[in-house]
């Protein structure tokens, strides 16, 4: 039986992140994906110029639809955009007791602009976090979510280690850490979890800015998930998936390339 995956994140009309990175890493994995889409976003490869969020009675509406028709394996959550939309994710978790649950904490888009209207750190943690099995948050959003203002700098492994533990510390039951903003020969990803277990995953550094990397690395986390494979063999293979599309990454404009979410 294929998955049937939740997804509940932003539009990016360039194809590259958001939703559309959702479905097309879902449908290679074998899954289905059912959407609620948060945002509709104004933006292209090279920058976020803004968006308009999606009236929350739409939502509610949608997933009560949508839940009275069809059983989840997994949930993905991208792009909330504001307080009211975290409450509302909030309040649909509570209705899928024992279902995986992956969070991409996204703030800000690869290529640059903010994608939320509000500061969200707080309540992602405080509301979401304790019903989420993972975060996918990359380096930056993982120094703001654990509460660091930035003064102290964010790289090195130490600074990672310290903020995947603050996160567990504040609720998180396991947290991956993602590297691709560090300034390294290799991109190096940090599962962090509540138990106190760690483990680390090395990737050669592709020469390219990726737009839509995060989208795909949690959507397809949420599918293996959905199908059944343990969290820290999903984790593993969801690292696996992403490399092998970035390798066959294309530049459709004139700024980051965009995942080639195709397996042969």
């Amino acid at each position: 039986m294929k998955p049937n995956i939740l997804v509940i994140a932003g539009h990016d009309p360039s194809g590259g992140a958001g939703i559309h990175a959702d479905i097309e890493a879902i449908h290679d994995l074998g899954g289905l994906a059912s959407t609620l889409i948060t945002a509709l976003t104004v933006q292209n490869s090279q920058h976020v110029q803004g968006f308009q969020l999606t009236d929350i009675d739409l939502l509610e509406r949608q997933a009560d639809t949508l839940l009275a028709d069809y059983d989840f394996q997994a949930v993905k959550i991208g792009m909330t955009g504001s307080l009211a939309t975290v409450r509302f994710i909030a309040r649909l978790l509570a209705r899928l007791p024992g279902v995986p649950v992956i969070l991409d904490p996204v703030l800000a888009a690869e290529s640059g602009g903010s994608l939320t209207r509000e500061s969200l750190g707080d309540a992602m943690i405080g509301e979401l976090a304790p019903r989420c099995e993972l975060l996918t948050p990359n380096l930056p959003e993982a120094r703001l979510l654990a509460g660091d203002d930035g003064t102290t700098g964010a790289t090195g492994t130490q600074s990672v280690s310290e903020y995947g533990q603050r996160l567990c510390q504040r609720g998180a039951r396991a947290v991956l850490i993602t590297g691709t903003h560090d300034d390294t020969d290799q991109v190096s990803n940090h599962l962090f979890q509540g138990t106190g277990e760690t483990q680390s995953w090395h990737w050669q550094r592709l020469p390219h800015v990726y737009h839509g990397s995060g989208c795909t690395l949690a959507s397809s986390i949420a599918c293996l998930r959905g199908q059944g494979m343990p969290l820290e063999q999903a984790v593993a293979e969801g690292q696996a998936r992403v490399d092998h599309y970035l390798r066959a990454a294309w530049r459709p404009g004139q700024g980051q390339h965009v995942p080639d979410r195709r397996t042969p």
